[in-house]
């Protein structure tokens, strides 16, 4: 079978859902037995988000070759259960600048260097080349930003020759699109949507699907007006109405024979789809009763998207111990200024996360945290430099230096400020221009016996992803040979240090890894699952 290429662009505004459509198609299609693989192409001129800040982007979700992507890259993987890639994340900065690199080491042979067809056939040949890398049978293929955005019609036109080189059997595109709600006279508007798509239609691009969003229910008469004005089946014209749960949206979207009508676009025999765990999953997030409170000690909270893989991860493991878990933001640099509410905050919790981040800003207040949660057994889960401030928020009480400074501590070691028991890691081939070198991508970690972290994951060795810049520094392994926090998992080749644990604690664990990367809502990670666990006995 040739590979099939379903194409998703948004319109009308931005933050649709579009990532939360594609991963919902994608959940569908491999529950009938399809293989699938999906792909993000962002309009910005960045090469990928890693260097961009937390604010701008959000979350940098990585893949486990190391990419650093759009964090809707979480969602798809979240939703999908299948590893992506560097092959899932393309951007304009990428493109261009690979076509710049072509044209200066002559591969043009002189030619002038266009749009078209040099852009185009670069972008038509990244998505070739994934679906043929994938062995998929279906690409999904979300194009970021909003059609009419300056910087995206290079996208556009590369799909609509798609569709003519690949032919109407192998191609499929849908709309996501706003149907604003006029609270004068109440009613839900449709002609955002006939403009979005007369724009799409103005570029030679005919929806074959279109999904109606909008925070209320949609009635029968707009779905039928949006039909007859956009030129697409009534049929194939889907209302997606806000839900209290994205896990809910597959099964929406099912419920309107979905799977059927793609796979007989594409001339597949048709499959029926298999959501019974999905169903399994939401039947238990409607019966959720009790209520937990998880925080998470950060320095990006203005921007929520910023931790998002994390926040959902706690849900996600929060619903498979049947709880619902309500995230409770705490600002470290608050901390820091010894503020009342966000130490109230603080201390209601019924567990904490100590997120990662760079830089020190923010960093005594996750130590501050670090050390109520310690002396007063709350659960504890600091990852990447959580965990590493663990490890100096203890070894400062002791080496019996308490008030002593980070930096001070750094002045001892002959070392930059940051870089106490967080070494700068030389020799890794990941370095980008502007940054450093990161370790980036999945690992091997091998558990230690006789700890909890064994227990919790049942296993000798696992395997997690990375994003850091900093390790924690070997010279102080031995200050934690004999003491009340060990090293409980290490790189089998390199040594280096992926967690350590409390002996004691009931959970006090810290990780170099970032363990959201790999939950799943049908697969939660088990650091997640066990924190929720020990914060559920904490509240009793």
């Amino acid at each position: 079978m040739n590979t099939k290429y379903i194409f998703i662009t948004g319109g009308v505004c931005s933050s649709l859902g579009k990532g939360i459509t594609t991963s919902s198609l994608g959940a569908i299609l491999k529950s009938t037995g399809l293989k699938v693989f999906t792909m993000k192409l962002d309009p910005y001129l960045n090469v990928d988000p890693g260097t961009m800040s937390p604010f701008q982007h959000g979350e940098v979700y990585v893949t486990n070759d190391g990419a650093e992507t759009d964090l809707d890259l979480g969602h798809y993987e979240r939703f999908i259960d299948e590893p992506l890639s560097k092959e899932s994340s393309i951007t304009s900065g990428k493109i261009y600048s690979e076509v710049i690199n072509n044209e200066r080491q002559g591969v043009y042979l002189g030619r002038t260097i266009q749009i078209i067809p040099h852009v185009t056939d670069l972008i038509k040949e990244k998505i070739i080349y994934a679906g043929q890398k994938s062995k998929a049978d279906i690409v999904l293929i979300e194009i970021g930003g909003t059609v009419g955005d300056i910087e995206g019609p290079h996208y556009l036109e590369a799909i609509r020759q798609m569709r003519n080189e690949q032919g109407i059997q192998n191609t499929m595109f849908v709309h996501v699109t706003l149907l604003p709600y006029l609270q004068a006279s109440k009613e839900l508007k449709t002609k955002p949507t006939q403009a979005s798509i007369r724009e799409l239609r103005s570029i030679g691009i005919q929806p074959d699907f279109i999904f109606t969003r909008a925070d209320m229910e949609i009635e029968e008469s707009l779905l039928k007006k949006i039909s007859m004005f956009c030129d697409v089946k009534l049929d194939h014209v889907i209302p997606l109405p806000t839900l209290d749960s994205i896990y809910k949206v597959p099964k929406h979207l099912e419920n309107y024979q979905l799977s059927q009508k793609i796979t007989k676009h594409f001339g597949i025999k048709n499959r029926k789809s298999k959501l019974d765990k999905w169903d399994k999953f939401t039947n238990k997030i409607d019966n959720l009763k009790e209520e937990i409170q998880i925080g998470i000690v950060g320095k990006y909270i203005q921007l929520e998207d910023a931790y998002l893989s994390l926040s959902e991860s706690i849900k996600i493991a929060g619903i498979h111990n049947n709880k619902k878990t309500k995230i409770v933001w705490i600002d470290a640099e608050e901390i820091e200024k010894n503020s009342t509410s966000e130490i109230q905050k603080l201390q209601e919790c019924h567990g904490i996360v100590v997120a990662g981040g760079f830089g020190e800003r923010g960093s005594e207040g996750k130590i501050q945290a670090l050390k109520y949660c310690r002396k007063n057994n709350k659960p504890l889960l600091g990852i990447c430099l959580g965990m590493q401030l663990m490890a100096i928020e203890y070894l400062r009480e002791k080496l019996n230096k308490p008030q002593l400074t980070s930096q001070e501590f750094a002045k001892d070691s002959n070392k930059k400020a940051e870089n106490y028991v967080i070494n700068f890691l030389p020799g890794q081939d990941l370095t980008r221009k502007k940054g450093g070198t990161l370790r980036l991508g999945i690992y091997d970690c091998k558990l230690l016996a006789n700890t909890k972290s064994k227990k919790i994951y049942k296993k000798d060795l696992i395997q997690e992803r990375h994003r850091h810049r900093y390790e924690f520094n070997s010279n102080f392994k031995k200050e934690l040979s004999n003491s009340d926090i060990i090293i409980s998992g290490i790189n089998p080749e390199s040594k280096l240090v992926e967690i350590i644990e409390h002996k004691e604690h009931p959970f006090y664990i810290g990780c170099q890894f970032h363990p959201e990367f790999l939950s799943r809502p049908l697969n939660p990670h088990p650091l997640f699952l066990e924190l929720i666990k020990q914060s559920i006995n904490a509240k009793i």
